[in-house]
């Protein structure tokens, strides 16, 4: 007999950030939305930033927002690999979380970006000096 129960892993660069048993998952997908059950086939999907939702043992549902990343189940267990992903008692919660976290990630990717520029510039402009 088949277990009822998938194992979650929510990955993150530098973490584990959640390791559960999960009854039903609901993602988001570039074409929209699909859940899994414990019995479900084999599945590999690229995730969009967006509402991550799981039911746990007590089957209460449990929201989660990530960033872009891959899930894939594989029998009972489903791994999620993501760069950034928050979690809140509810909905209210988690939105004020997004904005501070996801915030915080896109001014870190902004100012990586303008080092970015700057270095490739001043490549440039040595490049025409040497000339």
């Amino acid at each position: 007999m088949k277990q009822n129960w998938m194992n979650l892993k929510i990955l993150l660069p530098t973490e584990v950030f959640l390791e559960t048993e999960a009854s039903k998952i609901v993602a988001e997908a570039g074409d929209g939305f699909f859940g899994l059950l414990p019995r479900h086939v084999d599945f590999v999907s690229a995730l969009v930033p967006g509402i991550f939702t799981y039911w746990d043992r007590d089957d209460r549902e449990v929201f989660m927002a990530i960033d872009r990343g891959l899930l894939v189940k594989y029998g009972q267990e489903v791994l999620v690999s993501t760069r950034t992903a928050v979690s809140g008692g509810d909905l209210d919660e988690l939105e004020r979380l997004i904005e501070e976290t996801f915030f915080e990630v896109d001014e870190r990717d902004s100012t990586a970006r303008s080092a970015v520029a700057r270095m490739e510039a001043d490549f440039i402009r040595r490049l025409v000096e040497l000339k």
